[in-house]
């Protein structure tokens, strides 16, 4: 019995020693290339979140390129919900959750 102990202990201890001892022949990561032309990141495209306090609630606004699409209300005691202008015409509609079923991709192409 006390064999199988003591095996057993050894067995757990073999990672330890195993992370114990570094690699000798590490390497640096090279740089990641850079993107290709045209590909750059714009930033008007990042959404601009501002966080503030109506009452007792956090609000969060989301917005890309100054117009607003989305806020986050979350009360102090409870769950947060979401009002979300699906249609880009100012009318907002509340939602318990993002993942609420199946949404039809509606990117925004070209506007005028």
């Amino acid at each position: 019995m006390r064999r199988l102990i003591i095996a057993l202990l050894f067995s757990l201890s073999l990672p330890v020693f195993a992370q114990a001892t570094p690699p000798k022949d590490l390497q640096p990561l090279p740089e990641p290339p850079p993107p290709p032309p045209g590909m750059e990141l714009d930033p008007s495209l990042e959404p601009q979140v501002t966080i503030t306090k109506r009452g007792e609630d956090t609000v969060q606004e989301y917005r890309i390129s100054g117009k607003l699409y989305m806020l986050k209300i979350t009360p102090p005691h409870g769950v947060a919900y979401y009002l979300i202008d699906s249609r880009g015409d100012g009318k907002f509609s509340r939602q318990e959750s993002l993942d609420s079923g199946v949404r039809v991709p509606q990117w925004v192409l070209h506007t005028f």
